[in-house]
Parts: structure tokens; sequence; C-alpha cells
């Protein structure tokens, strides 16, 4: 029997009887069951447990290295933070697990736990704060993965299974269906483009799995929305066909090489629709393109309406700032777009992210890679950020991080990469950087 016609008929027969849809779901016997495709899946699935050192100092200033050094001050007291998570094995032969950036967020020891109880120690291979999607690694054998499934082939309405670790409880399944897709705008993570489901998603599930009916890999589950704090029907989930490029990106080069094309878009409406000869169409209007940008030397304009990207259709700006952004630097692109009614497309090579010039790092800041907030995120304008940190570098020495924000460099407010520039080709010697670290700001001194 087809497995989306047999848990659909669970759950119209557990409605007759007055019973969950879980309950008719395993009844002892029954062939309207989702625990075959559990018992193949379930293995891979596995506990993200962490351990991390916070200071406990309230004053932002016993953070900076050398303040403590220059008043004699002792170093900040820390405390241990534990905290739980899950992670998908998507990878058996080499390890790789795919989980939240916030599971292993400034985490000094990862422990994977198994269903089979066994558990192993865990290496960060990278992670990306803006899609909020980490890769681990563990060494061992005997190891199932979860195959990944077509997210871009799903419906709403389509059932799915939601595997995780909520409350710290240990392995917990919950069933539902896909409530909306595409879902953005939320200010949960820099780049949306989430799954939405009814299935119960709670504290702990973070980087768990999202499965269809058969067994394969549709999300991995991220937030919820909880104004009481537990589950109300609404979690959302990072589509397989994201995480997988962004997995990739990290394996390859240990972090994400976003592209970059060079615009600024809105939505298209019906009002610009009927502007623009483009009535009847999906897209994301041009609002702005940078001189010298990808997009400028392609010939594209300020009024043009983007339809697809390399064939995928764009429905909205978000839709064209998540495409471009999941596209690794250095590729070429197919643009479809229309100009005053009229179909065009172009090819074009998308430029990175990371435009500092190189002098501007000096020694004071050696080893890291800055880049700007992009326009949608919701903490643009107010800084940029620091996307890469080489071990053992001076970056690394001075106690910086990859996700920091630099707001100011010497009482200068720094809101784009050429303010930044500024602020340090006319710095005599010493950088004094506010900070902004999660939750907290602090000064640091670069001597």
């Amino acid at each position: 029997m087809n497995k989306a016609l047999a848990f659909s008929q669970a759950v119209l027969a557990a409605v007759a009887i007055g019973l969950s849809p879980g309950a008719a779901a395993h009844h002892p016997g029954s062939h309207d069951s989702l625990a075959p495709m559990l018992e193949q899946v379930t293995p891979g699935v596995v506990n993200i447990a962490t351990r991390s050192r916070i200071d406990t100092s309230n004053n932002p200033l016993m953070a900076d290295p050398f303040f403590r050094h220059f008043f004699n001050l002792p170093r900040p007291r820390q405390r241990e933070s534990q905290s739980l998570g899950s992670g998908v094995i998507v990878d058996a032969k080499r390890g790789y697990i795919l989980t939240n950036h916030h599971v292993i967020d400034n985490a000094s020891q990862i422990t994977v736990t198994l269903t089979d109880g066994r558990e192993l120690e865990a290496s960060l291979v990278g992670s990306d704060p803006e899609t909020d999607i980490a890769v681990i690694k563990v060494d061992s054998e005997n190891l199932t993965e979860v195959r990944f499934g077509k997210s871009d082939e799903l419906r709403v309405g389509d059932y799915v299974v939601a595997i995780g670790n909520p409350f710290g409880l240990g392995q917990t399944v919950t069933s539902g269906i896909i409530s909306a897709l595409g879902r953005s705008g939320l200010g949960i993570e820099g780049y949306e483009d989430f799954i939405q489901t009814d299935a119960s998603i709670n504290p702990g599930n973070s980087g768990g799995a999202l499965v269809n009916v058969d067994g394969e890999l549709i999300g991995v589950n991220t937030a919820i929305v909880a104004p009481g704090g537990g589950n109300v029907g609404i979690g959302f989930a990072i589509p397989a066909r994201m995480a997988k490029a962004l997995m990739e990106q990290i394996i390859e080069f240990g972090a994400v090489q976003r592209g970059r094309l060079g615009v600024s878009a809105q939505n298209l409406n019906e009002e610009l629709a009927r502007a623009l000869k483009a009535e009847g169409v999906s897209g994301a209007v041009i609002t702005q393109v940078e001189s010298g940008s990808t997009a400028d030397k392609a010939g594209l304009r300020s009024g043009d309406v983007v339809t697809a990207v390399n064939g995928r259709e764009i429905r909205s700006a978000d839709d064209l700032r998540n495409s471009i952004g999941l596209i690794r630097a250095g590729e070429d692109i197919r643009v479809d777009a229309l100009r005053d009614g009229k179909p065009f497309s172009f090819k074009a090579r998308i430029s990175s992210q990371d435009n500092v010039a190189a002098e501007t790092l000096s020694s004071l800041l050696g080893g890291a890679t800055l880049a700007e907030i992009d326009a949608g995120h919701p903490l643009a304008g107010s800084g940029i950020y620091i996307k890469r940190v080489e071990p053992g570098s001076p970056a690394a020495r001075a106690g910086l991080r990859p996700g920091d924000i630099i707001s100011s460099v010497n009482r200068r407010e720094i809101r784009s990469i050429d303010d930044f520039q500024k602020a340090t080709t006319s710095a005599r010697g010493e950088l004094l950087l506010n900070i902004r670290r999660g939750n907290r700001a602090f000064f640091l001194m670069l001597r």
C-alpha cells in the first residue's frame, strides 16, 4: 500500500473513533503504520550535547584582554554551560552530521549519542550563522545515514515526520503535515525559505530531521513559534535543498562562500506589474544596481523584473536573495527577466561577498575575513561582520570569533566595508573596536 495513502487512512480512522492519529498509526499488527520506515530512519538521527564556557562578568570591558592587562585585572570568571539538540547523519562513510549553528555555537565539546547508545566525540567542520546550518564530524563505523529527498517537490498538505530530542527526553517522533512553504521575513535567520509544519517541534528538536513518508530528509528542524514557551503547531525547517548546498560548501571550504549579484530588489505587486508591463508574472523588481557589480556588467537595470535564476522560478525579492546567496562565488548563472514586458536572459559569474581590501586588514586583523551584513538581515546597517577567523592568527589571538559584528572603529560608526576601510586607513597603530557578540557588546583594543 502507498505509504501516504496508508497514513491518510490511519488519520481518518483515528478521527472516526475519536483517537489521535498517532494512536491509529501504531495499533499492534496494523498495516497503517510508519514503524517500518522509522526503524530504517531513526538510527540516522542523533542527540547532540555540548559544553561551553561563558564569562560571568557583567562589564563588557572585562572581556577585553588588553584592558585586563593594562589594569592588571584577573581573567573574568567563567561558568560551564550545557545544551542539548539534535542532528542528522547524512554521510555515513565520512561521518558527517547536519545540525543547526545555534546548537553548537561556541561549544568547546560536542558529544553525539546514537540510538544504539554509543557516545562519540564530534569535531566542528564549519557552520553558517546566516542560515543556522552547521556540519560536525564523527569517526566511527556502522553509522546509518538519512538520504536527501527533493524538497523542491513538496506540497502543502504532504505528510511529514519530525525526529529529534525535545527537552532532552531522548529520541522522539511526531507527525503532521506541511502547513506552508517558502516562509520568509520572520527575522529568525539572515536567509529564510522555511518549510512550516504542524508536527510538534520543541526545544531540543533543533537540528533534527523532518522526513517524508518515504523516510527521506526534506528539512532540518530549526525554530518554532512559541508564545508560551511550548509547541503551538507552528514549526519551521530549513529545506533539504538549501541544507545540502550549504553543507557541500562547508565541507569543501570550511565556510559558505556566498555569492553576490549586486542588486537591491522588492516584491512585484499588481501596481508595479501594470507599470512595468509584467501582468500575470511573478518575480522580483530590481530597484538598484551597484556600479561595477556583476549585475551592472551583465546589463541589468533598475525596473527589470527577474523571473528565474538557473531555471528556478523567482516569486519574490526574498526568493532572489536566497537563490543568489546559496550559489557559491565564482559560479556562472543564468538569469531570466522582463524589461518593458519583453523577456530576455543573460549569463553572469557570481562575485564574492568578501570584498574587503587586503591592505585594510594589516597585522592587527590578520587572519580575519570581513563581510557586509546583507540588506535583508535584521542587523543590516549596524556594522560589518567577521565571516572567518584563521586559527592561530592575530585576529584569533585577539579573541575575535566568526559572527562577531564590528559596529565602530576608534569610536567611528561602521555601516559598510567602505566605512571600515576609511576608519582603519586613518588609524595610527591601534584600533578600538566595538564588538557585538550575540546579546552582548564590548570594546576590544588592538595594538
